[in-house]
């Protein structure tokens, strides 16, 4: 799947019928009080089937806590998963150096891509090595520094 330089946040919800026969998806207050969403803009939705457990096969939608996107389902989902994954191609920009010497880089949502090498101000394409739940390494593949 394709997934758009436009998306501003993810994360997993149930839809639920209302008294007046509509539906509600809930915002996480995270992405709120994150910054990724205000609550009045209006935006578009995306929705995308969950995947189905690799041991039964059947689809997540019956309330299971632990479907993911991407097939991960190593954390809850009321958990946001990293916006990076291992592979891939970022350029970034360094905005700090952290306490043992390596550049500091946010991208969605305030996370953090630690990259040796790098100094603040550059602008670096770095292929991510390593993803945790709160920060990622990337290796500097091009340095585009001003």
């Amino acid at each position: 799947m394709e997934i758009s330089d436009k998306l501003l946040c993810l994360f997993s919800a149930s839809v639920t019928e209302t008294e007046d026969e509509t539906y509600v998806i809930e915002v996480p207050r995270r992405e709120v009080d994150t910054g990724s969403i205000d609550p009045d803009e209006i935006y578009r939705v995306a929705l995308v089937s969950p995947d189905p457990d690799p041991e039964t096969g059947e689809s997540g939608s019956h309330g299971g806590s632990g479907s993911t996107t991407s097939g991960r389902r190593s954390r809850p989902s009321s958990e946001p998963q990293p916006p990076v994954e291992i592979g891939e191609m970022r350029y970034v920009e360094i905005e700090d150096i952290g306490k043992q010497g390596d550049g500091i880089a946010r991208v969605e949502r305030g996370y953090v891509i630690i990259v040796p090498g790098a100094e603040v101000g550059e602008r670096v394409k770095v292929e991510v090595s390593e993803v945790k739940s709160n920060f990622a390494v990337g290796e500097i593949v091009e340095d585009d520094s001003y």
